[in-house]
């Protein structure tokens, strides 16, 4: 809208509409579940807090995708299972067991998957590994599906810096192991990267800069223009700021290679069950490297 739409006076109350909480996402559920047979496993409680992020049309896409699987598995009633399955099917895509990789690819990924799914274990701050797989969804060839255990609105700096640890553990891990880099690790990369930035240019929380945020961002969106941030730094400031960047991707590189280091046979026994099996739930997973 245009600024003087919103200046005061001219509406008298604004209405936020965020995604809704584990409440929130539980009320959306009873919704689009009234009139489906569900088994008597099925816990709308448990499935509300396993689906932190989503929003109505992602909750309503889930369920219909849970009542399209039970009905191809010929079965009178959707059971957890299925609910399980769809919203892997919501957050990562539809499997892809067509899609063919040799087996060096395979044990790469099953060795990057391994990775991401160890590191994030042992950091306290990373969300618990509910399944590590190496069958592709959508466009990645393999995932590491990690939830948080509630809804969280407030971070701190320690839960980037070990999240980014755990991106980052997938290339580290090909390294450690091959002592080669691949391209699988892109979408790791960026993700990390546009953390680190953030937490220093919008979070305020690099030691060498202090807590100031920098970048003014325009997010007045007309039909055609993105979202721009205007430099309102020096030069000077901008590469401190790559500085510092490059120093928090690189002390998390540091940290995820000391875990894999040392807990380097729990690697191998994780990735070698995944090229058995090609998936792990969280019982078996934890197991495995406890």
């Amino acid at each position: 809208l245009d600024p003087a739409l919103l200046r005061p006076g001219r509406f008298d109350r604004r209405v936020v509409l965020d995604r809704p909480d584990i409440r929130g996402r539980k009320g959306i559920l009873e919704v689009h579940v009234r009139g489906k047979p569900l088994a008597k496993d099925v816990d709308l409680e448990v499935l509300a807090r396993g689906t932190p992020g989503f929003v109505g049309a992602d909750i309503e896409n889930l369920v219909n995708e849970a009542a399209i699987l039970a009905a191809r598995r010929n079965k009178k009633a959707i059971a957890m299972e299925e609910f399980e399955e769809s919203i892997e099917r919501v957050i990562a895509g539809p499997e892809r067991k067509s899609r063919l990789i040799t087996d060096e690819e395979k044990q790469i990924l099953a060795y990057h998957e391994a990775g991401h799914a160890l590191v994030q274990n042992k950091l306290p701050n990373c969300d618990p590994v509910h399944k590590v797989s190496i069958v592709a969804r959508g466009m990645s060839l393999g995932y590491t599906l990690a939830l948080p255990e509630q809804d969280r609105y407030l971070h701190t700096q320690d839960k980037f810096e070990d999240d980014i640890a755990g991106m980052l553990a997938g290339r580290v891990a090909e390294e450690l192991v091959f002592g080669e880099k691949w391209t699988g690790a892109h979408d790791d990369l960026e993700k990390a990267t546009k953390l680190a930035r953030k937490m220093v240019t919008a979070y305020g929380m690099s030691p060498k800069l202090g807590p100031l945020t920098f970048g003014d961002r325009d997010e007045l969106v007309f039909l055609g223009r993105e979202i721009a941030e205007q430099r309102n730094y020096s030069d000077e400031v901008a590469e401190e700021i790559d500085l510092e960047v490059r120093r928090i991707i690189e002390q998390a590189y540091d940290r995820a290679k000391g875990i894999l280091i040392g807990y380097r046979d729990r690697l191998d026994v994780v990735a070698q069950r995944l090229i058995e099996i090609e998936t792990l739930e969280r019982q078996e997973f934890e197991a495995l490297v406890a």
